[in-house]
């Protein structure tokens, strides 16, 4: 699957110094707005470019030279998008671990990216508290086998200053030295490492190529999302992520555009308006978000009472993606920003999207519902039964996509070729296997209904857990809800049914309950066999927004669950735990806890 074989380039000269060379160093590339420190903060072309050859000569200084690897544990502001610039101008290979990691996870990726250098901020700030990165760092670095010869050490000296270890720590400033120049890589050099969130005794470090990459990224920013070089475009995720790596980082800069890089909550720093502020302050053009920030909007400000004084004229698109969005919230996010709400269907592996509806293409806006767009360029999307055999226009099988894979895609899994081959391409010759469940219609738009394994086998039937959430968030006192599948003597498994009402709903549980079963009865008819339904205060979620049905399912089970460090609150289990021993489930569960290294 090498691209460009031969060809060398240089990711951080193509973000930054053609655009210097270009007389546009002046343009702002990055906005970082924090409503939880109360700051704005505008960076040009021109100071990126100067912070990262600085950095960039003080790593060179320390030891770092091509090839070498350096992990970045930092959140998200401007100085880690500096980190990851000045690691590959020297063509080394960053490994960005999403910043608040727990010590054990940020041990095992060191031990196994082996860093030459590690570069941390000193603290992160989610509401209401204050998160010591300093002080996991060193827990880690105390329990890795594995020895950095040095960490760099960003103070936010605004939230908080830090006492470092002069045996392994120095200061960001005093790293930044005389400016380098640009490593020439070969095109299928890795750009960077990034893990897959997870239990931790098994590594799995997606390894994205550079050259197929960039390429990808330049040509999509415009081809999928309509966007132009004057535009304000905003990611709203995090560099932890494969999405913010791609549409944080550098998609944006690559094109030469100015990305948004929002430090706060859709709700909570301080109210609901945020979204909406950003838009209008910053004249955004085009978002890109998960599903659930726009549910949580919902669920706190369904009308909207702190966005209305803000305008939305300078936006043109909506964008989703990570995850299944019900028809309702995508009706509610249409009716109040006024823009096309378009869904994209991608994965760590990919780097970008696989389905899309194409702005660039001039594409119909108006796509069927649920569909995640037709498949982009390059990608050959199959469905198939469990015996290899091809699915019939709308029946529900297993997403595949015949090799070979187009550029920018994983090459391999870090240190791991032979898992790189079991996991992705043993079970379907031929095929890449994304391990999702879902159909195509006669016009050949995909629908992603569900990670394959999140769909239930009702006596033989195989029914989609996304297809009985978006039934129940019809119902007009619902916000949220997971569907998973329980085991039954006489059908195998049926469905069991957690949900969040709307603020201000005071429906008797017992009577909503009844609603929703007779809902699901109507929308999806008795084979369903939906009869399980429980109401809870929160569902568990990654802070990418994913449900974790497999949890949810294996607490029912009484199941010893261990959860990515990704979750964003472990505590909802103490209520779903009391829903599910009304319904006759988890009576002896042990709480969940967070994955730990073996």
């Amino acid at each position: 699957m090498n691209r460009y074989v031969g060809g060398e380039l240089n990711a951080c000269y193509n973000a930054l110094d053609r655009h210097v060379q270009n007389n546009k160093g002046n343009k702002v590339a990055l906005i970082h707005d924090s409503p939880m420190t109360n700051t704005i903060r505008r960076v040009t072309y021109n100071e990126l470019y100067e912070k990262v050859s600085r950095l960039a000569g003080g790593l060179k200084k320390l030891g770092v030279k091509k090839g070498d690897r350096v992990v970045i544990y930092m959140p998200l502001i401007p100085e880690a998008i500096m980190a990851m610039l000045a690691t590959v101008r020297l063509g080394a290979i960053h490994s960005v671990v999403f910043g608040g990691f727990a010590a054990s996870e940020l041990c095992t990726r060191i031990e196994h990216a082996e860093p030459k250098v590690i570069i941390a901020a000193n603290c992160g700030i989610e509401p209401n508290k204050i998160i010591h990165y300093l002080d996991i760092l060193h827990e880690a670095a105390e329990m890795s086998k594995w020895k950095p010869r040095t960490n760099v050490i960003f103070q936010r000296s605004n939230i908080l200053i830090s006492d470092l270890d002069k045996r392994m720590d120095v200061t960001w400033e005093s790293t930044l030295d005389e400016p380098t120049g640009c490593v020439p890589v070969e095109a299928n050099d890795p750009l960077y490492i990034l893990y897959t969130s997870g239990t931790t005794d098994k590594p799995k470090g997606i390894t994205r190529p550079t050259g197929g990459h960039l390429v990808t990224l330049m040509y999509t920013m415009d081809t999928i999302y309509g966007v132009q070089p004057d535009d304000v475009w905003w990611n709203a995720s995090d560099l932890g992520w494969v999405v913010g790596h791609s549409y944080i980082c550098y998609g944006p800069l690559l094109y030469g555009a100015t990305s948004v890089m929002y430090e706060g909550k859709p709700d909570r720093t301080p109210d609901p308006g945020q979204y909406f502020r950003l838009i209008d302050q910053h004249k955004v053009t085009a978002l890109f978000s998960v599903p659930t920030s726009f549910r949580v909007l919902r669920r706190t400000d369904p009308d909207v009472k702190y966005g209305k004084k803000y305008s939305m004229k300078s936006l043109r698109t909506i964008f989703i993606a990570g995850e299944h969005c019900d028809s309702e919230t995508k009706m509610w996010i249409e009716k109040t920003f006024r823009v096309p709400v378009l869904n994209n269907w991608w994965q760590t592996e990919t780097g970008s999207a696989m389905t899309a509806t194409c702005v660039g293409l001039a594409q119909n806006l108006n796509p069927p519902n649920f569909t995640t767009g037709l498949p982009f360029c390059g990608y050959d999307i199959r469905v198939l039964h469990p015996d290899g055999t091809e699915a019939d226009p709308n029946e529900l099988g297993r997403l595949v996509v015949k090799l070979p894979l187009p550029p920018g895609t994983m090459s391999t899994l870090y240190r791991n070729a032979e898992l790189f081959e079991n996991l992705y391409f043993h079970k379907y010759p031929g095929y890449y296997d994304t391990m999702d469940a879902g159909y195509k219609d006669e016009k050949g738009y995909v629908y992603v209904t569900a990670r394959d394994d999140d769909v239930i086998n009702v006596a033989g039937h195989r029914i989609s857990t996304s297809s009985l959430e978006d039934a129940v968030l019809r119902h007009p006192d619902i916000a949220d809800a997971a569907v998973f599948g329980v085991p039954e003597p006489t059908k195998g498994q049926i469905p069991l049914c957690l949900y969040v009402i709307k603020e201000g709903v005071s429906k008797a549980t017992a009577k909503l309950s009844v609603e929703l079963i007779s809902l699901i009865r109507e929308v999806i008819g008795p084979i369903a066999a939906f009869r399980l339904v429980g109401r809870v205060d929160g569902l568990p979620r990654t802070r990418s927004g994913k449900t974790m049905r497999k949890a949810m399912a294996d607490f029912a089970a009484n199941k010893t669950v261990i959860l990515p460090a990704t979750i964003e609150d472990v505590e909802v289990f103490d209520d779903i735990r009391r829903a599910l021993q009304e319904l006759g489930y988890a009576m002896n569960a042990p709480m969940p806890v967070i994955g730990t290294k073996k």
